[in-house]
């Protein structure tokens, strides 16, 4: 597969993968798998992964407007959404610190197909588990410090090749009595800052090598990858409470499969 195809291929599965809760690590594998594929470098994937950032904070614009708004003083009708922005940024807290304590580890890449493969039938059990099990009694803009560090703990599993961002981020949202929408919405304000984080490691990466790449792989990466974020995003949380997560475990289950019999 030249470059041009691999980024299209690539944009797209970042863009559909990134805030659905199946792996996005799981689906990246098969270019390599299937057609021998190299990635694209670091650029490539900073590209990708601000583009579904961008696509994130256009979708939730006024929800993220008010947060800001809440801050400013006078703003009492809108304390529901500074706590809502208080507890966004106490969930985000674990998976940086995590991210720091074990960068080495996750930069050093020593995870295998088996491993993720095993890593998405496990955490898409216990998103089942939790699903069936979820109490629903909780309002979106009461959540406390404590429930918000739950949240935050569960999304540090994310940093397990297979785990999924989005879908450890809705098992502790669940968890704690959200509804499924309000979970999924959660996740995914949730992950503008840990994105914003993601991007930061990744850029600090960055050496006057990586910085000599074709700027048409990214533009094309990143447009094709916010477009199609957008629209996950959008249909996601708009059938989330009609298709519930029975689907999407059963998929993480025949992927993982497929992957430990094929691989």
């Amino acid at each position: 597969m030249n470059d041009l195809y691999l980024s299209i291929v690539l944009a797209l599965i970042q863009g559909i993968t990134e805030f659905l809760p199946v792996s996005s690590s799981a689906h990246l594998l098969f270019p390599s798998l299937l057609f021998g594929s190299d990635d694209l470098g670091l650029p490539f994937d900073i590209a990708l992964h601000a583009g579904t950032l961008i696509a994130v904070i256009y979708f939730f614009k006024n929800d993220i407007f008010n947060m800001a708004r809440s801050f400013l003083p006078g703003n009492n009708e809108l304390e529901d959404e500074r706590n809502l922005a208080m507890m966004l940024i106490v969930a985000t807290l674990p998976i940086i610190f995590a991210g720091f304590i074990f960068y080495d580890y996750i930069n050093a890449r020593t995870f295998n197909i088996t491993s993720i493969a095993i890593s998405n039938i496990l955490f898409g059990f216990l998103l089942l588990v939790i699903f069936f099990r979820r109490s629903e009694k909780l309002d979106f803009y009461k959540i406390t410090f404590s429930m918000a560090l739950i949240i935050g703990i569960f999304q540090c599993f994310s940093l397990i090749p297979g785990a999924s961002r989005s879908g450890t981020a809705i098992t502790g949202a669940l968890l704690i009595g959200l509804n499924l929408k309000d979970s999924s919405k959660f996740a995914f304000l949730l992950s503008i800052p840990t994105i914003l984080a993601a991007l930061s490691l990744l850029i600090i990466d960055l050496d006057e090598i990586a910085l000599r790449t074709n700027y048409y792989y990214l533009i094309i990466g990143f447009s094709i990858s916010m477009f199609v974020a957008f629209t996950s995003i959008k249909y996601f949380l708009k059938f989330v409470e009609k298709i519930g997560m029975v689907p999407f475990v059963i998929y993480r289950f025949i992927l993982g499969l497929v992957l430990l019999t094929l691989f």
